[in-house]
């Protein structure tokens, strides 16, 4: 009986793959094979099993059935063809080539294993050539690299070489199987930074994507010697190491996505114990004085890219669970650096902030609560380790390290304020006579006084203690941060222009302050950088806000200081300039709570005058007019860890605003403004991705996009643009979107084609049905350019659906716009198909009635679109043209046939003759002289 089965399933299997259906005929056979030990029946199943893998290009799949066929019977001729057709596919080119060899054998007079013979020798022969060719040119770059009298342009032009070769997966193969990785070393003890940086950039390229070659590279080269090289005194060589070390640890983890088989897959090892000897590494340099200030940043920077999850959906966070464990504390101990201090480690002006964003990301990786308390512990066994009465210094540390997570998880900060000593070891700071104490206890507060309460209750008790050392200090670092103090606590009530903390005028005094700060160039960046960070809390006042954009000197200098290698100053700046253009989300305001808070005698916040709409658009045309968007451009480059997603969400508000005038975006444009909005688009929080898609739509709509987005990256703005088209974007931003996919789609076919992978038309052709007219008629234009694409059209070619007949519906609308794009679309589509000249017929009965209207339309546009349709069908078929003839449409094409040709009306008289003639040629009417 089973037998029997296997048969007939085998049967209804080879009826699937006659009608085409590859699918359901492999599953077919496969039900086949579990029923039969029949080893002929075996080795069909298994043969017509690598035909289907053939069709579905399936080719591994098939290469494995259709040896399990030759397993059983070796002189199989079918399945020995289909093994080497699946293995040409895959590349396997020696194997393929002895496959037809075998099948030549058993039937020498076929011709089609002779021509695939030809062929396969020829792609051998070709392949050794190119694989002899790379061998010598590889042999050649080392021999002049290596060679201590080549000449520096050799030098360079070789070493350039050796790099692009090793990005290509051949030419990487082949730097590797000619003992590579060896003579690279070489070029790495060289210690001439040239070749260094060109031995370390081919390393680069030859573990890109490729597990089992990084994972030699990562045991020839020892990680620990990695590591030595990142920790130099330099910029250039622990960035490009760092690169280096990323590029195995994503090979290590998975972010190679092809497919191994055989040997090569024998070949990657389990690589959980490298990469939890790098991240040991990586733990050891943050504490070590032997490394350098950027060799400690870029540490920081690959802990922070590698050790949280990507995506919290992912359920295994024991990386990070290790990491807290094993390295909590050395990260804590770079983030209470104090740089007076003489224990003070190697620091760059970036290194506190990057291990403050490092401890935020790897708290907010933690599942439970049980996690984050034992996270809390670690930090407060630091904190309170450090206290000493006899040691002031240790005392300094425990606040520099309080601060620094308040810079990081804020909840966790305010918890650690809670501690019994902590503020009081502040206020005892503040009085202190060393000036280091001072800093560092000013800097605190200003940390800790982030949320109202706190604020208040610092406003309360410390604002004296502060106002005192302002007045008393000589240090300017002291002084500013001391003014930043102030500023802060002084801003605590927000936008609200009834809820000022200080009296009326403090404000504008302490922002004039921080102004004069920001333009003394002969002061350090730091404490300018201070002098933003007030800024950006006074600049929540209106008047402050307006001051301070017509302050030209402050505002450039703002500016140049965003473009400086100080990166931490990229919050304030972004911050003052989302104040500046009043881009923070504002509650909607609702006249009757209003009414109702009054009379409960409860706040209402106050909107202060210069708040209002033309107050910002003055305002943003003087960031214009300063150069704002290549500051702006310049911070998006900054490194990914300094670059949070926070701050991109403020730079997307920021360019949101500065679009909003479609007269400023060709100035946008020109500054770089469309290429910087492509990554803000990609990555960050949600709503800053919808803000930055939103100011894309916006450039998009009205840009020539190849100057807006020169090159590949225009490919780039079409996802950010498709996402818009949500129902959850409110319409405007539906309505943007829609603009620039259509100016977008006009461009080119590549665009048209990369629109339609990435899933549009259904969105497209949802608003096609929407009730707000300007929506319709933004969704029926970009489909108007849509159908020229051959994919759009074979949708509208379908069998079951109403495309065709909403196109027909809209050119009966009354909307002239709407009308002019619906026959646009229609005559490109029956243009294109004679099917579509006839389903139009069908999918209506007023088909004929709208053709008419169009055809008779006052705009001129419209009217031509219409005669186009018209003449498609006419020449689609002497049955359609019949029925156009027996109408009123003949008497119409007639009238306009007769028409002088003007300039204006050539095209629209030039089309009607055309359908007259075409009627003439099918003898439906006859010409008169």
């Amino acid at each position: 009986m089973a037998e029997a089965e296997a048969v007939q399933l085998k049967e209804e299997g080879n009826r699937h793959f006659q009608l085409q259906d590859y699918k359901a005929a492999a599953k077919s056979y496969s039900q086949a094979l579990k029923l039969t030990k029949d080893k002929a029946l075996l080795a069909t199943l298994y043969r017509n099993l690598a035909a289907c893998g053939l069709k579905t290009e399936s080719y591994a799949q098939a290469a494995s059935d259709a040896s399990r066929a030759i397993d059983i019977n070796s002189s199989d001729i079918k399945a020995l063809y289909r093994r080497s057709q699946a293995l040409e596919h895959l590349g396997e080119l020696a194997q393929a080539f002895k496959d037809v060899q075998c099948c030549a054998t058993l039937e020498p007079q076929n011709p089609n294993f002779q021509e695939t013979l030809r062929r396969l020798n020829a792609s051998i022969q070709e392949k050794l050539r190119v694989q002899y060719s790379t061998d010598s040119r590889v042999q050649n770059m080392f021999e002049i690299l290596l060679d201590g009298n080549s000449e520096a342009d050799k030098l360079e032009k070789a070493a350039r070489n050796l790099i692009v070769l090793s990005r290509e997966e051949a030419g990487a193969e082949r730097i590797f199987q000619n003992n590579g990785v060896a003579l690279l070393l070489q070029l790495l003890d060289t210690k001439r930074p040239e070749l260094m940086l060109a031995a370390i950039r081919t390393l680069s390229g030859m573990c890109s994507g490729h597990r089992a070659r990084a994972t030699a590279i990562l045991h020839a080269v020892r990680i620990d010697r990695i590591c030595s090289l990142m920790a130099v005194e330099d910029e250039e060589l622990p960035l490009t190491v760092c690169n280096l070390l990323q590029a195995i640890i994503d090979a290590l983890s998975g972010e190679d996505k092809r497919e191994h088989r055989g040997t090569e897959e024998a070949l990657v090892l389990d690589t959980k114990k490298d990469r939890k000897q790098i991240t040991n590494h990586l733990l050891d340099m943050l504490v070590s004085k032997k490394v350098s200030g950027q060799g400690r940043d870029q540490a920081l920077n690959l802990l922070s890219k590698n050790v949280p999850r990507k995506d919290l959906a992912i359920h295994d966070n024991s990386h990070t669970i290790y990491v807290v464990d094993n390295g909590l504390r050395k990260i804590l101990k770079v983030v209470g650096q104090v740089p007076d201090l003489p224990s003070c480690l190697p620091l760059t002006d970036n290194t506190r902030m990057l291990a403050s964003i490092l401890i935020n990301k790897l708290y907010d990786d933690l599942r439970c609560d049980p996690e984050r308390d034992n996270f809390r512990k670690i930090c407060e066994e630091y904190i309170t380790g450090k206290f000493d009465p006899q040691d002031m210094d240790k005392n300094v540390i425990a606040i520099q390290t309080v601060s620094g997570i308040l810079q990081g998880p804020f909840d966790l900060g305010n918890q650690l304020l809670g501690l019994k000593g902590v503020m009081e070891m502040m206020v005892a700071l503040c009085s202190s006579e060393r000036e280091t104490d001072q800093l560092v206890a000013v800097e605190a507060l200003i940390h800790a006084s982030t949320k109202l309460s706190r604020a208040t209750f610092i406003i309360t008790n410390g604002v004296s203690l502060l106002k005192n050392i302002y007045k008393t200090t000589q240090n300017e670092k002291i002084k500013i941060r001391t003014l930043v103090g102030l500023c802060k606590l002084g801003s605590a009530g927000g936008t609200d222009y009834g809820l000022r903390q200080f009296a009326e005028g403090s404000t504008e005094k302490l922002a004039k302050h921080c102004r004069k700060w920001l333009c003394n160039t002969s002061t350090d960046t730091q404490t300018r950088r201070w002098a933003v960070e007030g800024l950006a809390y006074l600049t929540l006042d209106a008047d402050v806000k307006d001051d301070f954009v017509q302050d030209i000197p402050a505002l450039q200098a703002m500016l140049e200081l965003a473009k400086t290698p100080d990166k931490t100053i990229l919050y304030s700046v972004a911050t003052t300039l989302v104040n500046c253009t009043n881009s923070y989300d504002v509650k909607e305001v609702i006249p009757e709570l209003v009414q109702l808070a009054k009379f409960s005698k409860q706040h209402v916040p106050e909107e202060h005058p210069k708040d209002k709409k033309d107050f910002v658009d003055k305002r943003v045309n003087r960031l214009l007019k300063a150069g704002v968007i290549s500051a702006l451009a310049c911070m998006v480059k900054a490194d990914n860890a300094i670059l949070t997603d926070q701050t991109k969400e403020l730079l997307a508000r920021v360019f949101l605003a500065l679009c909003d005038n479609p007269k400023d975006r060709g100035t946008i444009v020109a500054q770089g403004g469309g290429k910087a909005l492509i990554p803000l688009a990609l990555e960050g929080t949600d709503v800053g991705k919808v803000k930055a898609a939103h100011a894309l739509a916006k450039i998009a709509a009205v840009s020539n996009p190849d100057i807006a987005f020169p090159g590949e990256r225009v490919y780039e703005v079409v996802r950010p643009l498709v996402r818009l088209l949500d129902t959850q974007r409110d319409g405007l931003q539906n309505y943007e979107a829609l603009l620039g996919l259509t100016n977008l789609s006009a461009q080119s076919d590549k665009l048209r084609q990369k629109i339609f992978k990435e899933k549009a038309l259904p969105d497209i052709e949802n608003y096609m049905f929407e009730n707000h007219d300007q929506l319709r008629q933004a969704a029926t234009e970009c489909m108007c350019n849509m159908v020229v694409s051959k994919e759009v059209q074979e949708r509208f070619l379908a069998d079951g659906n109403d495309r065709l007949k909403l196109v027909v519906l809209l050119c009966g609308e009354d909307d002239d716009k709407l009308q002019n794009a619906a026959a646009g679309a229609l005559a490109m589509l029956t243009a294109a198909h004679k099917k579509l000249c006839f389903k139009m017929t069908q999918v209506t009965t007023q088909w004929l009635e709208i053709l008419q209207r169009l055809c008779l339309h006052d705009r001129l546009s419209v009217q031509h679109r219409g005669l186009v349709i018209a003449y498609n069908l006419v020449a689609a078929d002497a049955e359609l043209a019949k029925k156009l003839v027996e109408s009123e449409l003949m008497e119409i094409l007639t009238v306009v046939g007769k028409q002088e040709p003007d300039e204006k009306r050539a095209a629209v008289v030039q089309t009607a003759r055309e359908c007259l003639i075409k009627c003439i040629d099918y003898g439906f009417i006859k010409p008169v002289s």
